[in-house]
């Protein structure tokens, strides 16, 4: 079994050792952090199942933790420890999605219920997922993000239900692997799996192939065919591209999921069905509906739960692990595949890497590199080769805090529309440092009251 992990947060070190002392006797995992900020530092190389976290604290309080874990990390639980004198701050906390809070002195039996109940309701399959059958369902995404593995948090608990979720993300993400994973994990996986790409088939088959025909419905029709909703029954139709989909089936498409049952192409019966319908695009939705190309009624239908699939721009911790992944996979399809590793430059190169095309792009990268690689290691001229020009870099620490720190006086400017001493408190800074700041970036305060003016 996998241990729960929890993250303990407490600027009172002695109380911080005794609990953590405690709930690793309760057999959890348990990582600890003084302060809020230490506590988002090691959120992102920890990945907790759980926070808890002391509502009084210096700079950044309790609250403002829970606040800043929810904006990246949703579905991640924090129970706040209060004394009697904050009740009614941590009673406020619970309306904003704290799982639960306890009050100093607190019972460790009490605790360590609360951590149970929060990790069995915002983990529903974790026992499952240890178990035997269970350890495979996202076996092939490969990843080390923390966006990723939030959103295989989120997809393990919407595989529970039985509503329609929907995969929004760019090309060549893995959206098919994310919805196969989900049809793993769900009380469905003993059913089919049905992927269709509404892209890749012809408008004037696609009706035939989703809804299915009887036979002599139309010139060619020589047998009766069963479409792959009919063919997903009980368990999981996959539409990829759905946003390719022509008004005219999307209006069919709302039908069926509106009454539960399709009828095939000259067929006079309706046949019931029972599907979890799984949809993704890398299309806008929202542009198609206004444009009138997307029935905003069937993306409401589709779109119970979206899932957003980060590119791999966004994700490239993921890139060295995915890179090594697909060169084991090509050596063991391909006897005459010498290369095995990758130099460490070629893996910056890899890295620095824009990535258009993502994963698909860097598989492709990959092979074109290791097939013509005539050494074990794949050199950084062999994935620049590869890359066809299409290198990049990282900039450096001092490159991206000094374009914060512009883009953020740019931005306060804009706010107070010139007014420095507005500007500067805001910023919590005295006038003679806030210009220092802004005639270090040459920034002129007098053109964002031009603006006003104007």
């Amino acid at each position: 079994m996998t241990q729960s992990k929890i993250l303990l947060v407490d600027d009172d070190r002695g109380l911080l050792k005794l609990l953590s002392l405690r709930l690793e006797a309760a057999d959890f995992l348990v990582e600890t952090a003084t302060s809020g900020r230490q506590a988002l530092v090691k959120l992102e190389a920890f990945h907790p199942h759980l926070i808890i976290t002391d509502l009084r604290m210096e700079e950044m309080d309790g609250l403002a933790l829970f606040n800043a874990v929810q904006h990246k990390y949703p579905s991640l639980p924090v129970i706040i420890l209060t004394a009697h004198g904050t009740i009614p701050d941590a009673i406020d906390a619970t309306f904003k999605g704290v799982f639960s809070y306890l009050t100093k002195p607190f019972d460790s039996q009490q605790l360590i219920s609360n951590i149970k109940s929060a990790i069995e309701q915002c983990y529903p399959t974790m026992e499952k997922a240890n178990a035997k059958e269970g350890t495979d369902w996202r076996s092939e995404i490969m990843t080390q993000s923390p966006l990723m593995e939030e959103l295989l948090k989120q997809s393990q608990r919407a595989a529970q239900s039985d509503v329609s979720i929907f995969i929004q993300s760019e090309s060549g993400t893995g959206k098919e692997l994310l919805a196969r994973a989900i049809h793993k994990v769900s009380p469905r996986h003993k059913k089919p799996f049905v992927p269709i790409n509404c892209a890749a088939i012809p408008d004037n088959l696609l009706e035939s192939e989703l809804f299915g025909h009887r036979k002599g419905s139309f010139t060619g029709a020589d047998v009766n065919h069963t479409g792959l909703i009919e063919a997903a029954n009980g368990g999981t139709l996959f539409l990829d591209e759905v946003g390719d989909m022509p008004l005219e089936l999307q209006a069919k498409l709302l039908r069926v999921l509106q009454e539960r049952e399709v009828r095939p192409v000259g067929a006079t019966q309706f046949i019931p069905i029972d599907v979890r319908v799984i949809s993704a695009t890398h299309t806008d939705i929202d542009t198609a509906i206004q444009n009138g190309a997307f029935r905003e009624d069937l993306y409401y239908r589709l779109n119970v739960i979206m899932l957003e699939l980060p590119p791999l721009s966004e994700r490239r911790e993921d890139i060295s692990l995915l890179a090594n992944h697909f060169l084991e996979q090509l050596r063991s399809r391909s006897e005459n595949c010498v290369a095995k590793y990758f130099s460490p430059e070629a893996i910056e190169a890899l890295m620095t890497a824009p990535w258009p095309g993502n994963i698909r792009h860097l598989l492709n990268v990959v092979e074109h590199a290791a097939v013509l690689s005539l050494t074990p290691v794949i050199s950084e001229m062999q994935v620049k080769k590869a890359l066809r020009g299409k290198t990049g870099e990282i900039d450096s620490l001092a490159d991206a805090q000094s374009e914060f720190e512009r883009n953020y006086l740019v931005r306060i400017l804009q706010m107070t529309q010139g007014n420095v001493t507005q500007a500067a408190r805001l910023a919590k800074r005295n006038r003679t440092e806030f210009y220092k700041l802004l005639n270090r970036h040459q920034i002129k305060p007098k053109k964002f009251r031009e603006h006003r003016d104007n």
